[in-house]
């Protein structure tokens, strides 16, 4: 018997349609949190995410009050809560960054009303125990003593120093020593004064009828209030262009390149075209940057480039890590790169594959309830909503080759990249100064 098949042709992609948002409901309670429920009844559960705001807070004691925030109650200790928790198949989680306090959790549908006690348990009395203190403060310093080891961590840390002189941005990791200096009364005070309602946002999604969802929210949090501060947060340097800046690191066998151009906040116009160009550029595998420094060249494994979002600004970062005997000819291709997004328009075929991925990827990001829950808090963060992403995904498709050259020419001409490589100095140093100045910091 023959084993021989006749080649089938593989199917075109179906055409993209409208997005089609969820059912939901929102709703600001008296203490003033923005509550958003939202209903995907794929599964039994639900995924909540509640974003406080946490701008300007002393790094060292942000980090620290994530860690310990469900470490106990003068009511129940960390294991009494850990069992509730789990007897309700949930979690509980809080992190930092330099915008937001974030707590992320999820349980049986059935559940949901325990763990909303659960969180209102800690956000109106948590208590910071000293052992489990000292315990999270250990572990946080030993963690950032060996980020320190790690050349990646090292070339982001050079790049936030020179993109952001003098702004709260400039330093995002705390010295260890601060860290373990953190008492539990400064963890109190800032749960005092800073995890208000006011400002915030919870976002439940999952198997829930969504006014349901949010009558048990207001039932149970009613008890959390306070006002939040008032915190000025300047905005961020203009981003220029000017000399390498150059990281010493003796015996590196790699330099990491790093590369900040000025973006735009997603409410911005040019927002969707400045999208699609970084995509074209480095933001995803078929990119020109990948097919040139990886593909063509096999300067390294992974090279990016993606916007990065803050609530002071937007910035387009270029990553690349790759080997010191090729660190000046990968700045040059990277350069050469942007130099041609900057002055040429992208083929339409180049385009149309961005565009899909950019579509695609939206999607993706919508198809379960954790996808929608985390990218609809993230929105509220920057004072937008699922409905400006049904708006940004019509935009994406409509914007036109002209438009992204345009915005390629605005944001990725390389004279307005700030430029830091991490390495081995004294090797790369020269052929880096054939290409243009450079400073060591």
């Amino acid at each position: 018997m023959s084993t021989e098949s006749t080649p089938r042709e593989v199917p075109g992609l179906t055409p993209a349609g409208p997005l089609v948002l969820p059912e939901r409901a929102e709703r600001t309670l008296p203490n003033g949190l923005k509550v958003i429920a939202i209903r995907r009844s794929s599964i039994p559960l639900v995924e909540l995410r509640l974003r406080v705001p946490l701008v300007q807070a002393d790094l060292a004691q942000a980090g620290l009050l994530a860690g310990t925030l469900f470490a106990g109650t003068d009511e129940m200790d960390i294991y009494a809560i850990t069992t509730e928790l789990q007897a309700v198949g949930g979690g509980l989680a809080a992190g930092t960054d330099m915008d937001r306090l974030t707590i992320s959790g999820n349980c049986l549908v059935d559940g949901l009303d325990r763990l909303l006690e659960l969180l209102a348990i800690t956000l109106n009395g948590a208590v910071y125990p000293e052992g489990e203190v000292e315990t999270e403060a250990e572990r946080i310093a030993d963690r950032i003593s060996l980020a320190r080891t790690q050349p990646g961590h090292l070339a982001r840390v050079a790049l936030l120093k020179r993109i952001y002189p003098g702004h709260p941005y400039e330093v995002q990791t705390p010295e260890p020593e601060q860290v373990r200096a953190v008492t539990r009364e400064q963890l109190a005070a800032m749960h005092a004064e800073r995890v208000r309602p006011e400002g915030a946002t919870l976002v439940l999604v999952g198997d829930v009828v969504p006014e349901k969802a949010l009558d048990s929210v207001a039932q149970a949090l009613s008890a959390w209030t306070g006002p939040a501060p008032t915190v000025t947060f300047p905005a961020v340097p203009a981003l220029g262009g000017g000399p390498i800046t150059l990281v010493d690191r003796p015996g590196s066998v790699q330099s990491c390149l790093r590369i900040a151009l000025p973006g735009v906040p997603r409410s911005h116009p040019d927002h969707p075209a400045l999208t699609l160009a970084n995509l074209v550029f480095g933001g995803y595998f078929s990119s020109r940057l990948v097919g040139n420094i990886r593909e063509d060249k096999g300067y390294t494994y992974s090279p990016h480039s993606g916007v990065e979002h803050s609530l002071a600004g937007s910035t387009v970062m270029i990553t690349a890590d790759v080997a010191t005997e090729v660190t000046a000819p990968a700045l040059l291709e990277t350069l050469y790169e942007l130099g041609r997004m900057s002055v040429l328009p992208p083929e339409a075929e180049e385009l149309e594959q961005a565009r899909e991925y950019a579509l695609g990827s939206l999607r993706l990001g919508m198809a379960t309830q954790a996808g929608i829950a985390s990218l609809t808090s993230m929105l509220e963060g920057f004072g937008l909503d699922l409905d400006w992403l049904a708006a940004h995904c019509d935009r994406l498709a409509n914007t036109t080759l002209e438009q992204v050259a345009a915005a390629s020419a605005r944001y990725l001409a390389p004279a307005n990249a700030a430029i830091v490589i991490l390495g081995e100095a004294d090797v790369v140093e020269p052929s880096l100064r054939a290409l243009a100045g450079v400073v060591r910091a």
